[in-house]
């Protein structure tokens, strides 16, 4: 008799082990869905939801010509060239551009013929001049047409003797 109750008690004893290990896996499984599915974050959800604004495709219009211009120093002048690049976005920007390229280019010469030695050195300072004369063309451009047309000014080419 004291066998019988012994092997009735085993199998009562196995069955709550297992309840115990299958709330414990649930637990832990709902733990991870919680992680893993986000846990109430909308800034994704908003992302998503929101249009793609479409851009243009960016153009590139390369200047006829080369600027050349003398450059100012403290001890000895020098001769710079440099070509440059126009980047905007859209074919009715292209046309404007085109059709006011003569403003560009004036814009463009007065802007380099301040620069100095000592700037067009170093990085930096063809950096620098090179977001004052982008500044300067659309300053220009947005005077004559209303909109400034261009992104950037690049310089494709520069050379300093």
């Amino acid at each position: 008799m004291a066998e019988e109750e012994e092997t009735a008690a085993a199998p009562a004893g196995k069955g709550k082990l297992f309840i115990i290990i299958g709330v414990v896996v649930v637990v832990v499984i709902a733990v991870a869905v919680f992680f893993l599915m986000g846990s109430g974050d909308t800034k994704e959800e908003e992302v998503v939801s929101q249009p793609v604004a479409t851009a243009e495709p960016v153009v590139y219009i390369a200047l006829s010509q080369a600027f050349v211009f003398n450059v100012n120093s403290k001890t000895k002048n020098r001769i710079a060239r440099i070509k440059a690049q126009l980047m905007l976005r859209g074919a009715k920007n292209e046309e404007l551009a085109r059709s006011h390229m003569p403003l560009i280019e004036s814009t463009m010469l007065i802007s380099l013929s301040v620069a100095t030695v000592e700037q067009l050195r170093t990085v930096n300072g063809r950096g620098e001049l090179r977001d004052k004369i982008t500044e300067d063309v659309k300053t220009a451009l947005n005077k004559a047409i209303g909109e400034p047309v261009i992104e950037r000014v690049l310089f494709t080419d520069f050379v300093m003797q």
